[in-house]
């Protein structure tokens, strides 16, 4: 039995396939900057301002462009860029950095990471309406 809400296969595919490599390219980059216990944890704060920005730039160009593969959109939205950013590091990083008594840290690592994350998709979806311009720019001096 199938049913039109089912996603095909290949939807199912791209997420998995996404999901690794954005796990992958976070945990590589957590090896390659780690963060130190008590201090804010930058390396997070970075990826999840960057995987806003560009999760907001794609969805502004897809939102444009609704014929874009329904695969390529799960296998980089919810699957790359969902497993590369995380809500659960913050939330850990902050209760490590409360049950190490660095209050201040934590409460500045939550406010930057509102701040810096909606700030962060903001830029994306500004980009992604320039972005969104210049191709139909583009499209509209190749039809000429």
């Amino acid at each position: 039995m199938t049913s039109a809400r089912v996603p095909h296969w290949r939807a199912w595919l791209a997420v998995a396939a996404g999901g690794l490599a954005g796990t992958e390219l976070r945990y590589g980059l957590g090896l390659a900057f780690p963060e130190t216990v008590g201090a804010m944890p930058w390396t997070t704060l970075g990826i999840n301002v960057t995987g806003s920005f560009v999760l907001a730039a794609l969805t502004t160009v897809w939102m444009a462009r609704p014929q874009t593969a329904f695969w390529l959109r799960a296998g980089l939205g919810p699957g790359f860029l969902g497993s590369f950013t995380t809500f659960s590091a913050v939330v850990f990083s902050s209760d490590q950095l409360s049950r190490a008594g660095e209050h201040p840290v934590w409460i500045a690592y939550l406010g930057l990471s509102l701040l810096l994350g909606l700030g962060g998709a903001a830029g994306g979806w500004r980009t992604g309406r320039l972005l969104n311009d210049r191709l139909q720019g583009d499209r509209a001096g190749t039809a000429r």
